[in-house]
């Protein structure tokens, strides 16, 4: 993948960030994503292709509403950035693969939405989950030959968390986090699901410990969470687990 095509990818994904956004915003309302055009969430102001264009817009209306003048959130670019450097890790590191490049950048997108949207919600859509499990889906049949791998990682981690799940009554951990590890693992594995759990696990004891040295609650939010450990476990996993491997002599 060109330097070119790189800067293109990334601009793409800006872009997407922006959409990003719509759900992070509208999924946990209910609201349509699709046919409602763009709005303030203040006064209801529809905007127009000018006020919408990433990360641009939010710097020239000085990061407030033309029409009404109520502050937006930092949360805008943000986002499109996150993105925007999400895909374009992706490119960098699969710029020989275009169908797994392709595949993780969905993914990120998806991760993302996710991880805001459960910080926010303490809840993950199921249309999320459901998307990365068709992610899932494509790349069990673009590599059909080691269908085990993927099965497994659908299984091996998600199957129990269920069990504690329903034997805590939701308590220990939240069914979207079990659904989300379920599609994830189709998509990756079972080896790079188990080190994304870890990393997941590790990310958050971590972060959550120094929340709650400044006065957070015991409430814990794992999707973000998890969603850093999947990302993290895709894009570097297969590197991390030979390194791994290689200095046990195996």
């Amino acid at each position: 993948m060109s330097q070119l095509a790189l800067c293109f990818l990334a601009l793409i994904g800006l872009c997407v960030g922006s959409f990003c956004n719509v759900l992070i915003y509208r999924l946990p309302l209910g609201e349509d994503f699709v046919r409602i055009r763009s709005h303030c969430m203040s006064c209801g102001h529809v905007l127009s292709w000018y006020e919408l264009i990433p990360v641009v817009s939010f710097l020239v209306q000085r990061g407030r509403c033309r029409a009404c003048g109520a502050r937006l959130s930092l949360q805008y670019p943000a986002v499109e950035l996150a993105n925007a450097a999400a895909w374009l890790a992706c490119g960098l590191l699969f710029r020989g693969d275009p169908l797994r490049a392709a595949l993780y950048c969905a993914m990120s997108s998806l991760l993302l939405v996710a991880a805001v949207v459960d910080g926010r919600t303490l809840e993950i859509p199921n249309g999320l989950n459901l998307a990365m499990l068709l992610l899932g889906a494509v790349q069990l049949a673009a590599d059909v030959w080691h269908w085990p791998d993927y099965l497994i990682g659908s299984v091996c981690v998600s199957l129990p968390l269920l069990l504690l799940h329903l034997a805590s009554g939701g308590a220990m951990i939240g069914l979207g986090d079990v659904k989300l590890l379920a599609a994830a693992g189709l998509l990756l594995g079972w080896r790079r699901i188990l080190l994304a759990l870890a990393l997941g696990s590790i990310i958050g004891t971590a972060v959550h410990l120094a929340r709650m040295c400044r006065g957070a609650g015991r409430r814990l939010a794992f999707g973000p969470y998890l969603a850093a450990g999947i990302w993290l476990s895709a894009l570097l996993g297969d590197r991390a687990i030979a390194a791994y491997l290689s200095l046990l002599g195996v």
